[in-house]
């Protein structure tokens, strides 16, 4: 695998070819800065790492998550550390219904096990139908989840003022996890960490 390690874009963990100095961001996190507030990932969505998510996500091979949680929680120790919870990108629940199991929620269950961080399974939920974001464009992606994402009125007061980590399997344009990270933050989130296991190399926000 070709793990993402510093130096690194500290705001969309791009890999810099060379160490630009301290505090430096990429630019396209101040062309394009995201929603969340920084971005985390284990390694590069190609190879060994492609084929572990694609292995958990269509193979169902849930026996993966626990590996790919360790591997997700020496990505981002700090961040992990310094958060009050966990949280996943969830499943529209007939998609739930097809497919038995959310690949991130089981990442994210296995990473609150092993940081011994609160998992908040269902503050989060996906309140409308979406296609499947495999082949559309950027622009596709990002109008297929608009608004997606919503925080139930009863479990805001779990989101209010909490620094929270948000799991996905692999990060693309960022389309999801931007309309996730917009309902927490309007549920009152102050910082939110959005960490995958693979994510693409580039790719507009």
């Amino acid at each position: 695998m070709r793990l993402i390690d510093k130096p690194f874009c500290p705001v969309l963990g791009l890999p810099f070819a060379h160490d630009p100095g301290e505090g430096m961001v990429s630019p396209q996190a101040i062309a394009h800065p995201p929603v969340f507030d920084r971005l985390r990932s284990v390694a590069l969505h190609e190879g060994v790492a492609r084929h572990l998510v694609h292995d958990l996500k269509y193979r169902d091979r849930v026996d993966l998550a626990p590996m790919m949680a360790g591997w997700m929680l020496r990505a981002a120790f700090p961040e992990i550390a310094a958060a009050d919870a966990i949280v996943c990108v969830p499943l529209h629940r007939m998609r739930m219904f097809r497919r038995m199991f959310n690949q991130s929620a089981e990442l994210a269950r296995h990473l609150a096990r092993q940081s011994g961080k609160p998992f908040l399974a269902d503050v989060l939920v996906r309140r409308k139908r979406t296609q499947q974001q495999v082949g559309l464009t950027a622009n596709q992606r990002s109008l297929n989840v608009r608004g997606a994402f919503e925080v139930p009125d009863a479990r805001q007061d779990l989101v209010f003022g909490k620094r929270l980590v948000l799991v996905d399997d692999v990060y693309t344009t960022g389309a999801t996890v931007s309309a996730a990270t917009t309902a927490l933050k309007k549920a009152g989130a102050q910082d939110v960490t959005v960490l995958t296991f693979a994510r693409a190399l580039a790719g507009p926000i």
